[in-house]
């Protein structure tokens, strides 16, 4: 490899467009994605995941492409393609192995492959490498090296983005974990981890999101506890909040494309290599139940047939991505219990609702309603008050806060206030 980097990335999602745009400050960068119509709005400086801006998108030096022929000059590929599960929750791993075939195809000597997506121990190395291998005729370790470094990407959130971060990296050797510390350390001060190895990283990025599922898991077992004995969680946990080293973590839906997806990566390694997993699969099976219990729980308290706007349908608060939301579960589970659903989203995209068999109304349609379910909290929503409660909501109303997030407003009387 030359002193000069090429670098391309693969896949320009949550991840891969923020990194890419970082980069593009400092090296010569191109973005690469098999979607046109992502390419032709990134074109246009819109973003629709809305984790870059207008302005960012106008000023970056950031190259696209959708075609793999222009991907030929560069020395350096990062990869943040999606690494989802299948109906049966085994790790799927074709996105992966995709981006592996492709960077076969047109990789040269002294390149190296860095991977960003969330794998369990040993993905990179023992899959990635061969795979890349067997489409270039390359040797990993000799003609190409592997890197990692797990993304930590949080979509919405503002304050943790990847400039501000660190970033753990490794490598297959001591020159690319350097390497990869030169170019991750450019766009965030230098805050760079070198783990011990590249099995060491994949396996800190696996846990982080695991971790995360338990802990929630368990504050979502203890709200249906609590429920039963007429105790508000939310009033729990702020008095438990008090003690020091007390986590703060909240009950509500897990979803989306890391933490709802991840600890099955886990519970597939642990069964690979015959040990327990029961806490992992634990957790993962009160989350996935804990909207069933939500649409229950607001079904016995309301009157059949009711009317009920659902506010919210992404997979958590001031994001459009939809990917594994469990939102849909609640909605479908009180469909089944009789009830007519309506949903607003301020975030989501007609289209990709379209495509889950649900449909999107305004809030500025004249409609009343039974019922309104917090279930999101966009920071739209936190701005309703007594006014949109009171031309919304028919008399002898229910508005269930399941984000506690309008606990000091104001309602009118004839409407009852509930929080999870």
């Amino acid at each position: 490899m030359g002193s000069k980097l090429n670098i391309s990335i693969f896949g320009l999602g949550y991840v891969g467009l923020p990194l890419a745009i970082k980069l593009s400050n400092h090296f010569n960068v191109l973005g690469f994605d098999k979607n046109k119509q992502r390419i032709k709005e990134l074109k246009n400086f819109f973003d629709r995941n809305r984790e870059v801006s207008f302005i960012e998108l106008k000023k970056s030096k950031l190259k696209y492409s959708t075609n793999l022929k222009d991907l030929k000059n560069s020395n350096i590929f990062i990869v943040t393609v999606p690494t989802p599960v299948t109906k049966s929750n085994q790790p799927d791993l074709k996105p992966l192995l995709q981006a592996c075939k492709d960077i076969g195809k047109i990789i040269s000597k002294g390149s190296i492959v860095i991977f960003e997506s969330t794998v369990y121990p040993g993905v990179t190395e023992e899959i990635c490498g061969p795979e890349i291998k067997k489409y270039s005729h390359l040797i990993p370790g000799k003609d190409f090296y592997l890197g990692y470094s797990p993304e930590r990407m949080n979509p919405g959130d503002k304050v943790h983005s990847i400039d501000k971060i660190t970033k753990v990296v490794s490598g297959d050797c001591n020159k690319t974990k350097l390497i990869l510390k030169k170019i991750y350390g450019k766009i965030n001060s230098g805050r760079i981890f070198i783990a011990k190895n590249i099995k060491t990283a994949e396996a800190a990025k696996v846990i982080e999101n695991t971790q995360r599922d338990i802990n929630v898991a368990f504050i979502n077992e203890i709200t249906k506890l609590f429920k039963k004995i007429d105790i508000n969680i939310f009033d729990v946990l702020k008095t438990a909040g008090t003690k020091w080293n007390f986590l703060n973590f909240q009950p509500g839906f897990v979803g989306g494309h890391c933490i709802g997806v991840d600890p099955y990566y886990l519970a597939y390694l642990a069964k690979k290599k015959k040990t327990g997993s029961d806490l992992i699969l634990s957790g993962r099976k009160i989350n996935n139940n804990f909207p069933i219990f939500l649409a229950q729980y607001i079904s016995n308290y309301i009157s059949k047939k009711n009317k009920i706007l659902v506010l919210g349908l992404t997979f958590k608060e001031n994001v459009s991505d939809l990917r594994n939301t469990k939102i849909v579960d609640l909605i479908k589970s009180l469909k089944k219990r009789g009830h007519k659903v309506y949903i607003n989203d301020p975030y989501a995209y007609e289209k990709e609702v379209k495509k889950m068999n649900l449909s999107l109304t305004k809030l500025s349609k004249k409609n009343k309603y039974d019922v309104i379910i917090l279930a999101v909290a966009h920071d739209n929503y936190k701005k309703l008050n007594y006014s949109f409660f009171n031309k919304k909501l028919n008399n002898n109303g229910k508005v269930f806060d399941l984000k506690a997030i309008w606990k000091d407003k104001k309602f009118p009387k004839q409407i009852e206030y509930i929080i999870l």
